[in-house]
């Protein structure tokens, strides 16, 4: 069912309001006095809004609404009419504002009237019409932001539904607490009254504790029908969960993993192989569900071809390819028998077959989560230093687009090459030529010489600096020597070498970057484990090792990541979720080089603008 077909009210229900309305309905205000919203509130006003011309005003609404005339309806609830009418009229009016509100999908409207609405409202109306009543504030409540108040509507008018306490009922309500704030799911906590409200709530944050994985939410959920056996979710369990509980067991018994293990790509391959299996022996579900993995080289190999004669040996899940080309040919299918889990991504524009799924260290990710936090900064205006090349390009193009989505804007992309005159390319990026142009003019125009101090570009927030470390310590100079050094500058991961410098990286004093948990959690234990015994895959190749980890990670996860919306995997590459498409999308860390070395800052979302100071101890 969609949204909007859940918004939409039962005609019944909006001819039973227009009865309640009318059944005191005055004779001062009838349609032939009053075509008009605007005619019918002058009306009132003439009377001094007296209770019988505000009823009258009611009436006009309801009538308006019967004709579909959501709008002019409107114009009357929404005026100032009612500031000091009775409590009977109060609850009437709210009542047909509510109606108009969920017709008119009016969001604004729903914040103001919700924000002194009790959640026990519904109840102030005659029984029979309490049900309806309480479906119309619930999605009032859900238009206005108020999910916590929409849920507990729900919960206390399920006695009075058709549908109460079913599956259906207790989706919607489990719905609704989802999209809550753990915040405000733990502030009502203390205070809830009530067997069903206290469930709902415990359930809800019990899937929110930091110890619980998306491995052990299927226990927590059978741990807390359990505690709560009498309560309506626990008899009927919102079917996400049950979900949950079924997929939380599934673990694919034979995996195949193809990699290029010679050839060009050789070293990648290795290093996401010994990730992979570094996982794998450190699983400790392993040995129950018995997982049998299959190594294949995919160097010099017609991957359709090699997928073909993988798939014959019957593994529940492939893994592999790396290589973006050996991709692109297996996905012309129009599906895959067995399901695949690609270390990389389609072209832009090719249609993904069934049964594909897409992961791998996209910089594109980067530049999104670079745009997503310049936002969230309150720094809406930012100019890009990029080098050229097709990398260059994607990076580019996903972070103007990301930026314009988030509202923001890159004023000014300037692409450079490592060996050209980086002094050149800061000026251009500042337009300290454009200024120096400007004051010779000038001369030339007066005929006199003048003294001059150039000047960069006024209307920048921030930076977005692409640039390997190298190249990075010589361009964060130049940025004060042109009167940018107290512009905020952002980079990917690029920049950061994965071993702490606080002599070589005091140059990049204050540049914030985003990196894979795994660079930035050198005593992550198995990061340490794999370190010893692996000291030059770990030092050289960290990030695709960790990319073989969290590869292993996703291989008993993809069923619950694609069925179970807003589920999510902590993983050494970042929190791993999956779009509808079978993408899966990264959110890394953010860190800040603080006397040279990397601090770990808070996780940050363009909704919140208060600054993030720094919030762990440097790595060391």
């Amino acid at each position: 069912m969609t949204t909007r077909a859940l918004l939409r009210l039962r005609p019944a229900f909006l001819f039973a309001a227009m009865l309640m309305i009318a059944a005191c309905a005055p004779f001062g205000i009838q349609p032939d006095q009053a075509d008009s919203p605007e005619g019918a509130l002058a009306i009132a006003e003439s009377s001094g809004y007296s209770e019988t011309a505000l009823k009258g005003l009611l009436s006009t609404a309801s009538r308006y609404q019967t004709a579909d005339r959501h709008k002019d309806a409107r114009t009357i609830l929404r005026s100032t009419a009612f500031a000091k009418a009775s409590d009977a009229i109060i609850d009437q009016q709210r009542l047909l504002a509510m109606s108009s509100i969920v017709e008119l999908d009016d969001r604004d409207w729903a914040r103001k009237l919700t924000t002194n609405l009790p959640v026990e409202q519904f109840s102030r109306y005659p029984q029979d019409r309490q049900a309806s009543a309480a479906q119309l504030q619930a999605r009032t409540f859900k238009l206005a932001g108020r999910t916590l108040a929409a849920a507990q509507t729900l919960m206390a008018s399920a006695d009075l539904q058709r549908d109460g306490n079913s599956v259906d009922y207790n989706d919607r309500i489990w719905q609704l607490l989802k999209e809550t704030q753990t915040s405000l799911l733990e502030q009502k906590a203390q205070t809830a009254i009530g067997y069903e409200q206290q469930g709902w709530l415990e359930l809800a944050l019990s899937l929110r504790k930091p110890d619980v994985s998306l491995d052990s939410q299927g226990g927590t959920i059978r741990g807390w029908q359990s505690n709560w056996a009498d309560h309506p979710a626990a008899v009927n369990l919102p079917s996400e969960l049950s979900l949950i509980i079924s997929l939380s067991e599934e673990r694919p018994g034979s995996i195949a993993l193809a990699l290029p293990l010679t050839g060009p790509l050789a070293e990648a391959g290795k290093a996401i192989r010994d990730g992979f299996m570094a996982a794998y022996y450190t699983d400790q579900k392993r040995a129950d569900a018995d997982v049998r993995i299959d190594v294949f080289n995919t160097d010099e190999q017609d991957f359709p071809a090699l997928y073909t004669e993988i798939a014959k040996a019957g593994p529940d899940l492939i893994v592999g390819p790396l290589e973006k080309t050996a991709l692109n040919s297996v996905a012309q299918r129009a599906t895959l028998p067995v399901p695949l889990l690609a270390l990389n991504y389609l072209d832009d524009g090719q249609k993904a077959p069934a049964n594909l799924y897409q992961y791998g260290l996209s910089a594109e990710d980067e530049a999104r989560q670079i745009a997503d936090r310049l936002v969230a900064d309150n720094l809406s205006q930012a100019v890009a230093l990029i080098p050229y090349g097709d990398w260059g390009d994607r990076i580019e193009q996903a972070l103007v687009k990301r930026m314009t989505a988030d509202n923001g804007r890159i004023l000014d992309v300037v692409r450079y090459d490592r060996e050209e005159n980086l002094r050149k390319t800061v000026a251009s990026l500042f337009d300290i030529d454009v200024s120096r142009q400007r004051a010779i003019t000038v001369e030339q125009t007066i005929g006199l010489n003048i003294e001059f101090e150039p000047r960069r570009r006024q209307d920048i927030d921030a930076i977005v600096l692409v640039a390997s470390p190298t190249i990075a310590r010589q361009l964060k100079p130049m940025f004060a020597f042109y009167f940018g050094g107290n512009l905020p500058v952002y980079s990917p991961s690029i920049i950061y070498t994965g071993t702490p410098d606080s002599g070589r990286d005091g140059d990049l004093e204050n540049i914030h970057f985003t990196d894979l948990p795994w660079m930035l959690s050198p005593d992550e234990p198995l990061r340490k484990q794999a370190s010893a015994a692996l000291p030059d895959v770990t030092q050289r190749y960290g990030r695709l090792f960790a990319m073989g980890v969290d590869a292993y990670q996703l291989s008993s996860k993809l069923q619950l990541l694609s069925r179970v919306e807003g589920s999510d995997i902590n993983g050494l590459t970042g929190t791993l979720s999956m779009t509808p498409s079978g993408v899966v999308s990264r959110q890394q860390q953010w860190a800040m080089f603080k006397n040279g070395v990397p601090v770990k800052l808070e996780s940050k979302t363009p909704d919140n603008t208060e600054p993030t100071p720094p919030t762990a101890t440097p790595l060391r």
